[in-house]
Formats: structure tokens, C-alpha cells, sequence
């Protein structure tokens, strides 16, 4: 091809190309997910993430469609609202044989589809002539394995990597694989519906012919397989039906929103849909893995916080997350994976280099708000369903949980729970901003561990408050006392020593000397949501948030722009978190600060209106907001992201005021807000308990009057102004 130059191994294009545009188009279901160009192809440009991957491996790495040696011109390519197909509609340019222009221009029109099943890739072509004569033409299709571990797409390097085995062709079907130092052979086994006229074992051609306005079908199928296993390839056609029934089901079970404003829908229907496609279902359930293409796979903290985002749509997300965490929780002491007995989960990966101990990750658990956060989420799930049972399944666990904060998050029984990696290569910085320069003092040196991170000291304080609620429960009640009062004396020393001042806000953490990390960060948004901040301090506390310096506009940024370390392009240290704006947002209704959480509401929809897909991604960039200009997006963040995508679901419940009990049942709105461009709400299909409900909701100027449509079952509607 003449638009692209391999030197030294690595392809060069020129800006001139289309191929220059390296924006892509993402796919996900279960444990497999691709990442295609807008022709529909996987293609060595941009950041060399494009691929077909599954299992933490990339089965494919090229796969290039040409027609007479030249590739085809876009005309338009999209993912299916509900993400379950990618379509692309392609022509060709000139074409011409020993000088004669054998196609014209635009009159050969070239259809492909994708879709992803349980370990397979299914694509439909469709070849259909508009020209007034009959057209031949080959088409080519040029293909790669490098079987590299997603770490090493990620730019690890290793010193010495398995063996490429040989290409196996029958008939119909190329076979590609690789044999990894973990002794597991992978196979890329790529089947066409015709054979192809010649083949070299990376290259497949085929001859074909059209009559004028005569249509040609084509189909491939791409399975990867595992030691062994090959995972069943359907028809094209019963890949399709099926994926749209899984969605069906998935989506039957939830409740639904529509408003006034089909922009907000927009956003509202794609977070969804993404959400919808991040989730797998494990052994143990329902699990939203955490963002395509770095993070797809289980994670604790992202779970955790998915789970409670979602929590009042669809609760069986938090019974998956909470039953696979307590499945994976750590049982004994393990310095090389930052494992100790009742922790929770950080991540698990598959693939080479986790099964080979080059990467800590097969079972790590080096993060130290997961384990109070699943305590909360276990909380939340319960006045959401009421469901005593499973509950009962993992108090175990949850018991375990409060003992590894008692006796093992407290490094130097100061009542703080703090971290330091035991494991070599493991996390240096364990909270949610876990990049290595995110903890630092006032004048921009890097904090010394053990490390005590304030929003930690908020989840430890609302996961007592919990456990004494289960305490209570289970008739506990000298239990549920003693930590109520333990969470109040965490409460009150919280304030005194974290409270600074001179900054109008709480200190991002303690260092291993105890000296206060003395900067403004969004982590204190995460203590208003847990309660832990005094009454005297929220509202300084919220203005700091909202500030100029802070608020960039389209959101709070994770560092404020007048710290040391400030820059709106750093990972942790100035950039704009959707998740983070979310939390902090519940927070701030929490307090009675609603008109701020609708501000935070407000710059993200307005974000969401610009961005591509109306999808946020995991990050942006925290430059201040420019009129006529959207937010600059962070380079490889991930995209779809699924905190990133529950974020929509809980800014709209921290303005509604939304509450559950379990014990009445009940559902509670404390001061319902609207923003301006919201007239009306409607919540539809909202199961709880054993009935169902749908509400609506309408803005007037004072306040937000709700109409119960339908209910079936005992439900109770409180209103509290």
C-alpha cells in the first residue's frame, strides 16, 4: 500500500492518508474486545492499540482490507447505540488494470459489520456494483498475530517472549499461534464462508465478480483459542440474534430514564449502553469491568464504585461485585501481591505475564480503600433490596474486612488506617489517584510513606457506621454501640487533625512522619460523601471545591490550579475525573448543597454534548473552560470507562435526593432539584423490594413536584423539603 512505510518494524504514515486518522472504534463482550479503525480495519498507527484481544492477550494485531491493492475510501462507520455492532460503509477510488480505469470512482459499494460472542469475532461484507457494467476486482485481507500481553501493548518491555508457532491452512480456515513461556498455546483461527484463491499464511485473496446492481455476501468468523479450547463459531446470523438477546435481558431488569432534554438523553442512553457492554458475567454474577482498552478486566475499587452508581437502576450489579469480591478475598499474608487476611481485591488479569509473576497483577491487591468501600457498598445494597439473605451469605466476609482495617490498615495504631506496598512491583501509591506523583506536600516534594489518605479516613468511618447497622440487624446491639462510638471518636479526631485552615479545606493525607500533605485536591469532595466531615466545615469545605481555582468549568479538578504541582494535562494532578465529580456531588446534596451539585451536574452534560459519542471518558484535561471550545481531551485515557459512564446515573440521584429504605420500604427524596435544563423526569420500570414503580418528575421555580405513575407492591414515596 502507498500511504504507509514500514521502517525498522514499525509503519510511518503519511499525514496526507486517512490513515493519519488514528480515532477508533470500540467493541466489548465478556472476556473479548476490539479495537478497529473507522474502516473497520486493525491497523499499527496512533499508539499501536488496535487489536482484537481476549483473556488480557492480543489475538490479532493486523487486519487490513484492500481492494486491488488499495484501500477503500470511508464514507461512514459507527457502533450501534447499544453497542452491540459496528458498521461501515466503504467505495473505492479510481481503480484501473494496465492503465484503464476498470471501477470508477464511487460505484462499488462495500458494507462491513462486526460484532463480538463469547471469544469470537463475526464479520458480514456485502459487495454490491451500482455501475452500468459488469466488475472484477480482488480482495485482499493482510493479517498479524504478536500475541503481545496487553502490559507489553501498554509499552512493558521483556526480555525474551514465546514462540510464534507455524500458519496451518485448511480449506476455509487460517490458523495463526503462539506458544508462551507459561507454557499455554493461543490460536487465532480466522474462517471464511468461501476459500480463499490464495493464501501465504498473512495474506488471503480472493477473486470476484459482480453484474451490474448485483449484490455479493461475505462472511468471516475469528475465534481465539486457549489450550485447547475452541470456542464454538455460530453463523453470522445467530451471532447477531444472540448478542441482541443478552442485551434484552440485560436491559429488562433495569430501570429507565428519559427527560425533557434529548441532549441529556443522549448521554444518559449512551452510559447505558457502555455500561451494559463493560459488564461480564463471572461465576459469581454481574461485574462492570473497569474501561477499555488498559483496564478490561475486574477490578475492586472500580467495581465498588460502578456498583454504587448504578446501585438504584439495577442492584444485581452490586450483588456480582460483592459475591466475586468476597470469593477473591485474601486469606493469608503475601508480601509479593500486597495481600493480608480480609483484604479486598485491587485487580486479577489474565495472560502471560501475570501467570508468569512479571507483573504482580494475576491477584494483586494493592489498594487500600477497597476494603472499607466494599463494606459500604454491602451497606448500600442492602436498603436498596432488602435482601437479608445474601447479606447473611457474606457476613463473613464483611466481618473480615473490619478486622483487616482494625488490625492491618492501622500500620502504627494512630486509629488512621494508612499504606506502604510490601510487594517490589507493586502500587507505590495506593488510594484512587494511584499514579506516582499524586501524593505530595505543599511546596511539590512527593509524601513519604506509610501514607494516610483522608477520603480512606471518610470510607473507614462510614464502614463502621455499616457494620453497626448489620450489627444492629443480626441483634448485635453492645456490637453495633461500640463501633457507632468508635466511628464517632475517628469522626472527631478526623476533623482536628486533617482540617487545615489556612486552605479552607482538609489535607490530601498524612505522610509516614505525620506532616499534613497541605494541598487542595477533589479527595475532599469523597468525605462529604461518606459524613464524615463536621457541620462547621462542610460548607468552606464545598466552597473550596467550587472555586475558580478549582472548578474548571466542565468540572473539579483533581489538583487545584493554584498548587505547586499543578498541570491540567498530569494523570492525577489537575485533570478532570467524571467518577470523582459523582461522588463529590453526593456529597454535596449530603450537606444541603444541592444547587452546587447541580453545578458539578451542569459541567459534565455540557461536556457530554461535545464529546464524541457523548461518551465520557475516564479523564480529561482540567484547562479552564473556553466559550466556543470543549474540554481537551486526555490522550489515552480510557474510553468507554465504566465509573465514567455511572457517573450521569449518580448526579442525578445526589439532585433528586435520592434514598432508599429497606425497612419500610420506602423511597426518599431530600430537597429534589432540577437544573434548568431538565422541565421533566420520568423513572420507569424501578423495582424495589417486591414491587415496581415509576415516577415522574417536574421543575417549577421553587422546587420539583413527583407524580407516582404506577406502583405495584408496597412502596412507599417520601418527600422531605
Amino acid at each position: 500500500m502507498d500511504d504507509a512505510i514500514l521502517i525498522e518494524d514499525k509503519w510511518y504514515v503519511l499525514a496526507t492518508s486517512s490513515r493519519a486518522d488514528d480515532r477508533t472504534l470500540v467493541l466489548k463482550q465478556g472476556e473479548t474486545f476490539g479495537l478497529f479503525d473507522r474502516h473497520g480495519d486493525i491497523q499499527h498507527i496512533g499508539i499501536g492499540d488496535q487489536g482484537l484481544y481476549h483473556a488480557g492477550t492480543r489475538f490479532l494485531s493486523r487486519f487490513e482490507l484492500s481492494i486491488n491493492q488499495r484501500r477503500p475510501m470511508l464514507l461512514n462507520s459507527m457502533v450501534k447505540k447499544d453497542n452491540s455492532l459496528m458498521t461501515v460503509d466503504l467505495t473505492t477510488p479510481d481503480l484501473y488494470v494496465s492503465g484503464q480505469r476498470s471501477i470508477p470512482k464511487g460505484t462499488l459499494h462495500i458494507f462491513r459489520s462486526k460484532l463480538l460472542l463469547e471469544g469470537v469475532q463475526y464479520e458480514h461484507i456485502r459487495f454490491q456494483n451500482f455501475s452500468g457494467k459488469v466488475i472484477h476486482f480482488t480482495m485482499e485481507f493482510e493479517f498479524s498475530a504478536d500475541y503481545n500481553d496487553i502490559f507489553q501493548v501498554r509499552g512493558l518491555h521483556r526480555e525474551k517472549s514465546g514462540e510464534l508457532l507455524p500458519v496451518t491452512c485448511a480449506d476455509k480456515e487460517i490458523s495463526l499461534g503462539y506458544r508462551g513461556l507459561d507454557d499455554v498455546t493461543r490460536h487465532t483461527h480466522i474462517h471464511f464462508s468461501i476459500k480463499p484463491e490464495l493464501h501465504d499464511g498473512h495474506m488471503a485473496r480472493f477473486h470476484i465478480s459482480l453484474q451490474p446492481h448485483q449484490q455479493q455476501e461475505f462472511y468471516i468468523g475469528i475465534a481465539c483459542e486457549i489450550n485447547g479450547y475452541k470456542p464454538e463459531t455460530l453463523s453470522y446470523q445467530e451471532a447477531r440474534h444472540k448478542i441482541s438477546k443478552i442485551i434484552e435481558e440485560f436491559n429488562v431488569n433495569t430501570a429507565n430514564i428519559y427527560t425533557s432534554n434529548e441532549q441529556l438523553n443522549d448521554w444518559i442512553n449512551r452510559s447505558a449502553a457502555d455500561l451494559n457492554m463493560l459488564t461480564t458475567f463471572t461465576e459469581h454474577g454481574a461485574y462492570p469491568y473497569a474501561g477499555v482498552p488498559w483496564f478490561s478486566t475486574a477490578f475492586g475499587r472500580d467495581g465498588i464504585i460502578t456498583a454504587l452508581q448504578y446501585l438504584w437502576l439495577y442492584p444485581e450489579i452490586a450483588k456480582g461485585v460483592l459475591a466475586f469480591l468476597a470469593a477473591t478475598q485474601a486469606t493469608e499474608h503475601n508480601p509479593a501481591t500486597d495481600a493480608e487476611p480480609g483484604k479486598i481485591l485491587h485487580e486479577t488479569r489474565k495472560g502471560e505475564l501475570a501467570e508468569l509473576g512479571e507483573i504482580p497483577f494475576k491477584q494483586y491487591y494493592g489498594s487500600i480503600d477497597a476494603t472499607p468501600l466494599f463494606i459500604i457498598l454491602a451497606g448500600e445494597y442492602y436498603e436498596r433490596t432488602g435482601d437479608r439473605t445474601f447479606i447473611e451469605s457474606i457476613w463473613p466476609n464483611i466481618e473480615q474486612a473490619l478486622n483487616w482495617i482494625d488490625c492491618y490498615g492501622d500500620h502504627d495504631g494512630d486509629g488512621f488506617v494508612e499504606y506502604a506496598r510490601e510487594s517490589s512491583n507493586g502500587l507505590l501509591q495506593q488510594g484512587w489517584k494511584d499514579s506516582d506523583d499524586s501524593i505530595m506536600h505543599q511546596d511539590g516534594s512527593l509524601a513519604k510513606g506509610p501514607v494516610a489518605l483522608c477520603e480512606v479516613q471518610g470510607y473507614v468511618y462510614k464502614a463502621k457506621k455499616t457494620v453497626a447497622k448489620f450489627a444492629s440487624l443480626f441483634g448485635e446491639k453492645e456490637r453495633a454501640s461500640q463501633l457507632l462510638q468508635q466511628a464517632e471518636i475517628l469522626k472527631q479526631k478526623f476533623n482536628q487533625i486533617f482540617w487545615c485552615e489556612k486552605l479552607s479545606t482538609f489535607s490530601l493525607a498524612l505522610d509516614g512522619d505525620k506532616q499534613a500533605c497541605k494541598v487542595r485536591t477533589s479527595n475532599a469532595g469523597h468525605l462529604l460523601y461518606t459524613g464524615i466531615v463536621s457541620d462547621k466545615y462542610a460548607r468552606r469545605t464545598t466552597e473550596t471545591l467550587l472555586s475558580k481555582t478549582s472548578f474548571s468549568g466542565w468540572g473539579i479538578r483533581t489538583l487545584d490550579n493554584s498548587e505547586v504541582n499543578y498541570n491540567p494535562m498530569s494523570y492525577h494532578n489537575g485533570t478532570i475525573w467524571p467518577h470523582d465529580n459523582a461522588i463529590t456531588a453526593m456529597g454535596l446534596a449530603r450537606y444541603g448543597f444541592r444547587e452546587e451539585a447541580i453545578k458539578v451536574l451542569t459541567g459534565l452534560f455540557d461536556a457530554s454534548i461535545i464529546l464524541d459519542l457523548n461518551r465520557l471518558p475516564e479523564l480529561f484535561c482540567g484547562f479552564d473552560r473556553l466559550e466556543g471550545q470543549g474540554p481537551t481531551l486526555y490522550p489515552v485515557a480510557c474510553s468507554p470507562q465504566a465509573w465514567a459512564s455511572g457517573a450521569v446515573f449518580q448526579l442525578l440521584q445526589a439532585c433528586l435526593g435520592m434514598r432508599f429504605s429497606a425497612k419500610k420500604p420506602q423511597i426518599q427524596f431530600r430537597n429534589p432539584q432540577l437544573p434548568n435544563f431538565i422541565d421533566r423526569l420520568q423513572i420507569t420500570n424501578l423495582c424495589f423490594g417486591d414491587g415496581v414503580i415509576d415516577l415522574a418528575f417536574r421543575r417549577h421555580p421553587n422546587d420539583v413536584g413527583i407524580n407516582v405513575l404506577r406502583k405495584e407492591g408496597d412502596i412507599d414515596v417520601a418527600v422531605f423539603m
